[in-house]
């Protein structure tokens, strides 16, 4: 009776499915480096765009930060020159006035009445001077009223003092400059006219006691 050895055969069909499993677990291997290859290169090249939108933006913004630079220079300098043109628009109102105020001055001071100093501050100018009477330094404070470069005439300080006999009281007052010639969108939130600048003080001659 034949005898059949079936040792071989179960052998080599364990050993060609030793083969299939490590095959198919090469391939899966193989396809798990694939697709990790895919993954990284994928998120890579998301990545490498990002940093360049990064890069042209900051490049932008550089620029950016140049052209607010320059715009606040240009600022700067537009804020010098109108300062300068509005100097020299006040020098040019002022130059007038001064001459106004002075033959104002001249033309306001009454019989009886003299000027010693002349000082402004600002807006306000004090007027120092003799007087015959009480009554002169009254008329000459409604002069001044009514000239139209000087209001609010306010009288600080009238004494009498024997220096000089034929003007016995001493004064001082004090008015604020005004400039009747200015037009209205010239004058502040108060109703008055911009003031003049500051002159210095100089002496002025008073008109003859009678």
């Amino acid at each position: 009776m034949a005898r059949i050895n079936l040792l071989p055969w179960r052998a080599e069909r364990r050993k060609s499915r030793q083969k299939e499993f490590v095959g198919m677990l090469g391939l899966a291997a193989l396809a798990g480096v694939l697709v990790a290859f895919l993954v990284y290169s994928y998120y890579g090249g998301r990545i490498s765009g990002q940093t360049e939108r990064n890069d042209f933006l900051r490049g932008e913004i550089t620029k950016v930060d140049a052209q607010i630079k320059e715009i606040e220079e240009l600022d700067q300098k537009k804020s010098k020159l109108l300062a300068r043109k509005e100097v020299i628009e006040q020098l040019q109102s002022n130059r007038s006035q001064m001459v106004h105020l002075f033959d104002s001055l001249v033309r306001t001071i009454p019989d009886g009445v003299t000027l010693s100093a002349i000082k402004q501050e600002g807006d306000i100018l004090t007027l120092s001077g003799r007087s015959q009477s009480n009554a002169r330094v009254s008329t000459y404070m409604r002069t001044l009223e009514s000239s139209g470069w000087m209001t609010k005439p306010d009288l600080n300080i009238i004494e009498a003092k024997g220096a000089n006999p034929g003007l016995p009281y001493e004064f001082t007052l004090k008015v604020t400059l005004a400039n009747p010639n200015a037009p209205k969108e010239e004058e502040g939130e108060g109703g008055e006219a911009t003031a003049p600048a500051a002159a210095p003080a100089a002496p002025a001659a008073g008109g003859a006691a009678p």
